[in-house]
């Protein structure tokens, strides 16, 4: 009889960019923890650990990956007590040992752990620093199946994080992607852009395929708040905008078991120039024109994804109607550059994330009740619509 289990496949991921840098850019005797929704079954993982924007090599001290308790009470409610409920860590090793060292500008890849994981339960992976450690890889994310914990003490291998010395942080540091060894039906689809993207649309996406049956796809967040495609800043006050298209792509699209990317980026190329008598680091020269971002999407993702082998969905830019640096041309140059992510052959298909949240009266704006506020971001409502409007196709 062939093993059930065949193949590794991404099923958990996000991109790493540089921290928002304020006060603080170290940190000492800390421990991580993010909880993972496991998407499908499968008896091995491993991680991918980065420090792809660091300047100094990190050091990870103790790594485990734990069943949670919550998912564990839930699923033997009717046989035991969440009080009966053993946290069991798995150490999370590198060559065999505990510790694990990542350099700067790298990711490192851990061993193979065995771990028994079922679709649609949660478990822990915890890592503690204990030393001085410059936080300085990592991205910030939201959404109801994202975020975290971290705690001032060394409690990875603990069931519960004291209160007193713990905190929420939508801040993801260091972990990058979790690959699980599953089988040969199930797959990734890779969401790549920017803040849009870094919001709540991935876990919608999510959450929409657990709940219609779509059981054999991983959603994978690659998405870095205020990155452009065509330019990068090298400023600290802008440095957590991250990478410009150019570098992140080919990077990011290491996704293992990945058969095709969704790319909704370039609104912040069009949104951020304001001349230099305004903000110094935002000349008027960095703004594109619509065949700007075309030849960049051209040159910096289709060409690689198709070295890749997967298919690529386009996805179109939202409304910017009311945002603090709107203005007519910038919308006509979002609007072109629309037209072309609609129709271009260049890519698989449309993804037309703009026609799913524009008003109906005037598309220029979001529909009542989609905008977050800023007229920039959607609201949890228009990120909703967003994950309903991905075809059927990219999921099955």
């Amino acid at each position: 009889m062939p093993e059930k289990f065949s193949k590794w496949v991404a099923c958990w991921g996000n991109a790493t960019s540089i921290t928002d840098r304020k006060e603080a850019t170290y940190a000492k005797d800390l421990t991580l923890r993010y909880p993972i929704r496991a998407c499908f079954s499968g008896n091995k993982l491993r991680f991918h650990f980065s420090n792809l924007t660091g300047t100094e090599p990190v050091t990870i001290s103790e790594a485990y990956a734990a069943h949670s308790q919550a998912t564990s009470a839930q699923s033997t409610a009717s046989e035991t007590s969440a009080t009966q409920f053993e946290y069991a860590p798995t150490a999370i090793t590198f060559g065999g040992r505990a510790s694990a060292a990542i350099p700067a500008g790298e990711e490192i890849l851990s061993d193979e752990i065995a771990f028994d994981v079922t679709a649609g339960e949660t478990f822990d992976v915890s890592l503690y620093f204990a030393d001085f450690t410059q936080m300085n890889a990592g991205t910030a994310i939201t959404g109801p199946l994202s975020g975290g914990k971290y705690s001032y003490g060394n409690f990875a291998k603990s069931a519960t994080l004291p209160d007193d010395l713990t905190r929420k942080t939508n801040w993801i540091y260091f972990l990058n992607t979790i690959d699980i060894f599953t089988e040969e039906k199930n797959f990734a689809l890779v969401c790549f852009g920017d803040s849009i993207t870094a919001q709540d649309w991935p876990d919608y996406l999510t959450l929409r395929c657990a709940r219609e049956g779509f059981n054999n796809v991983a959603i994978i967040r690659r998405a870095v708040s205020g990155t452009r495609i065509l330019r990068e800043y090298s400023c600290i006050t802008y440095a957590a905008y991250g990478l410009k298209g150019a570098t992140r792509f080919p990077i990011e699209m290491n996704v293992a078991g990945a058969r095709t990317v969704i790319v909704q980026h370039g609104i912040n190329d069009i949104i951020h120039p304001v001349g230099v008598e305004v903000n110094k680091f935002r000349p008027w020269s960095d703004m594109p024109t619509a065949d700007d971002l075309i030849n960049g999407v051209r040159s910096l993702y289709i060409t690689h994804a198709r070295k890749l082998g997967l298919k690529i969905y386009s996805g179109t830019l939202l409304p910017i109607y009311g945002w603090r640096t709107y203005n007519e041309n910038r919308d006509i140059i979002r609007t072109a550059f629309n037209e072309w992510l609609r129709t271009a052959p260049d890519f698989d298909g449309c993804v037309d994330f703009d026609k799913a949240v524009r008003g109906h009266d005037n598309p220029k704006q979001f529909s009542n009740g989609f905008d977050s506020g800023d007229h920039l971001h959607p609201s949890a409502k228009a990120y909703e619509a967003m994950a309903e409007c991905v075809p059927e196709e990219l999921l099955k």
